[in-house]
């Protein structure tokens, strides 16, 4: 019998991954990131995600990432991994291996190259992966981010895929950027565990019956965020949730990972962390001093915390 696999509610960082001079992932400095997140607020880490510019590496990279990380004594159940691809193949091959690594939650987004497919296309993709897997203990976040993957995920199919797989069908991330579509989707499944794709609506989606927040930004705001999660409307945080925002608003003046390991640079005083894969180009110089007292605002709310 499927045991009811959890990982905990609260802030999540979409972890980003740190690289080499040569564009390889730079193994010891992504466990000493995820190690890090998990020490300044994070309930746990998403890795290989957007954030993570996953769909830059081969199936092979993301898994040799994922087993190395894992040898450094990361605890699984405060990770997720992003299994989603174009291909459903691929889909199929990450799940597996992160099951097979120990780590019972997954974060999928659909099929995501061809435009406008049916729900009956959706929903075959999904049970592919739940199928070949072949795991009662999986667990999987179905994965919006219409903005990226150009494939929304309709209520019809989510209510598909969770009366055939109540169990496997555990979560959802909501990366639109719509509270309208976040609320409406926890009222129609009260039952699904909910997570909203930017700080900006953690307390509301924690009003609504929420689990919490999975984030990019959650990188440098994580001290911050776990203190909203914990405040709720208490005193100091619409204060809180003004400082969080304004992170937020600044790092998405420029193109969002390259600002993101441009802070982490500042912050650990290490160049490396500025490299990006393409398409991503690293921040230039104006970029960088724009973000400078951004990176100085997140040193303080570390030391603060």
């Amino acid at each position: 019998m499927a045991m009811d696999y959890q990982i905990p509610d609260g802030i999540y960082a979409a972890s980003l991954t740190p690289l080499n001079a040569d564009q390889s992932i730079c193994h010891k400095a992504f466990a000493q990131h995820v190690q890090w997140l998990l020490s300044h607020g994070c309930d746990g880490v998403v890795l290989m995600g957007t954030t993570g510019e996953a769909t830059s590496f081969s199936v092979s990279e993301r898994q040799a990432a994922i087993e190395r990380l894992l040898s450094s004594g990361l605890p699984r159940d405060r990770l997720m991994v992003g299994t989603g691809c174009a291909a459903v193949s691929d889909t199929i091959a990450l799940t597996r291996h992160a099951l097979a690594c120990g780590i019972k939650h997954v974060l999928t987004l659909p099929p995501f190259y061809y435009k406008k497919p049916s729900n009956d296309g959706l929903y075959a993709a999904f049970d592919q992966q739940i199928q070949a897997a072949g795991d009662a203990d999986l667990r999987i976040y179905l994965y919006h981010f219409p903005q990226m993957s150009a494939v929304p995920l309709s209520n019809a199919l989510i209510a598909r895929l969770r009366a055939a797989y109540p169990r496997c069908i555990a979560g959802f991330k909501d990366s639109s950027g719509d509270l309208r579509h976040m609320l409406a989707v926890m009222a129609e499944f009260p039952g699904l565990r909910f997570f909203a794709g930017t700080e900006q609506f953690l307390l509301p989606v924690l009003e609504a019956g929420g689990s919490g927040c999975i984030s990019a930004t959650i990188n440098i705001t994580c001290s911050l965020a776990q203190r909203l999660y914990r405040h709720g409307h208490g005193t100091g945080s619409s204060a809180l949730l003004e400082e969080i925002t304004g992170i937020r608003r600044a790092v998405e003046a420029h193109p969002v990972i390259p600002g993101l390991k441009s802070i982490m640079a500042q912050l650990s005083r290490e160049p490396k962390w500025r490299q990006v894969r393409p398409p991503h180009m690293p921040l230039g110089a104006a970029g960088a001093r724009a973000l400078a007292p951004v990176a100085m605002q997140v040193a303080r709310s570390l030391r603060h915390a």
